[in-house]
Parts: C-alpha cells; structure tokens; sequence
C-alpha cells in the first residue's frame, strides 16, 4: 500500500477503535466525576454546566496542539518514537494499575489541585481540564498515536478520538450528579477497573511495539 492509496474499512474501524479507546480511557472522564461534583458543590446547574463546558475544551486543545506538535517535541529534545513508546507504555501501564484499584492515578489528581480547585471560581480551565484529563498519560497517548501515523488517513482518527472524547467528557460532566446517582459509586468503581484492565494490555503493547522497532526481529513474536 503506497502513501496515497484509499484504506480498506477494516484498516479504518480497526485503528479508530485503538485511537478512540486509548485516548478515552486515558483521559477517563467518568472517574473525574466525584472531583467536579466537589469543586463545583454549591454551584448551579449553569455554573456545572460552563465548568464542563470549559474542562471539555481544555481538553481538546491541549491534546490537539501535543498531537499536532509531537514531532517538533521529538526534534527539540532528540527524543526517538521507540523511545517515547516504551516510556508511553511504562507511564500508562501504571496509571492502569491505579485505575484498578478503583482511584485515580496521581500524575493525573492530587488531593492539593482538588482543594485547590474547590477554591477557584472557575475550575474548569485547571486543575480539571489540565492535569485532571489532558494529564501526562493522555499527552503522551495522543503524541504515540501520532508518531507512528505513517499513512495519510491515520492522523484523522486520532484528532476524531479526541473530538469525540472532549464531547463525552462535557455530557459526562455535566449530567455528573445523574451519572453518579445512576451508576452508583461501585458501578463507577466496577468501570473503572475495568477500564484500567483494557489500559493495561494497551500499555504493554505500546511498550513491545517500541521495543520491536529498535529490535525488527522481536516484531513477529508480538503480532
């Protein structure tokens, strides 16, 4: 398949579902809600609502600009695709281990930037939209999907994964209260762990897809 030639369907709903589940899983809006009832406890519906609203767009323009700028981060620094993979895979493969242990991890939300969001008009902007959900691991999730895009399409997927998870993260958050008397605080936790066992394998995979690029004969064992 050259450069410009068209996918099939199944090269595009197989690499829209990678896209769209490691970077909804990463950003992990429905474990955010108990953080954004309590910052914005006490607030209206409308107030809720401009916080989401808020929270949803800061997410989608600083994964936007990482995943349209992940190559001129790579050149700066002398950073290698391989590397950023098996680092990518290390760091998500611990947030996972958090996320099944039911809480979130704490390169994403500390109990200081959720007081301190408690204290903030607007908390939407920080500490929710970052580093609540374009946290570490999603940066570095959006950044590796776009590094190893090496056909045209590919890089389609990846910003529509993070449209469709800013979307979701804003309707999530703002029906929070109803998502939580819903689900219940052991249907979230349940999700949660469930969540973090599809991260894990993704996290791995990350990591052995950075290791068969700088050893090409590992490639086939893992595929």
């Amino acid at each position: 398949m050259t450069v410009w030639s068209w996918p099939t369907l199944q090269e595009i709903v197989g690499f829209s579902l990678v896209c769209l589940s490691s970077v909804f899983f990463t950003v992990d809006p429905l474990a955010a809600i108990p953080a954004f009832l309590a910052m914005g406890a006490g607030g209206s519906e409308g107030q809720d609502r401009r916080g989401a609203r808020h929270a949803a767009w800061t997410c989608f323009w600083v994964l936007g600009v990482f995943a349209s700028a992940g190559s001129l981060v790579f050149k700066l620094f002398g950073i290698t695709l391989p590397a950023l993979k098996i680092a990518g895979g290390l760091l998500l493969f611990l947030l996972s281990l958090e996320m099944m242990q039911a809480h979130r991890s704490r390169t994403q939300e500390t109990e200081a930037e959720r007081a301190a969001g408690g204290t903030k008009e607007d908390f939407g902007f920080t500490p929710l939209g970052i580093p609540m959900l374009a946290g570490p691991g999603a940066i570095t999730t959006v950044m590796v999907l776009m590094g190893q895009t090496k056909l045209w399409w590919q890089a389609i997927p990846v910003f529509a994964a993070i449209a469709v998870t800013s979307i979701a993260t804003y309707y999530m958050l703002a029906l929070g209260a109803r998502v939580e008397r819903v689900l219940g605080d052991t249907g979230i936790r349940i999700l949660m762990r469930l969540m973090g066992l599809v991260l894990s394998a993704m996290a791995v995979q990350f990591a052995l897809n950075g290791i068969s690029d700088v050893w090409p004969g590992e490639a086939g064992k893992h595929r």
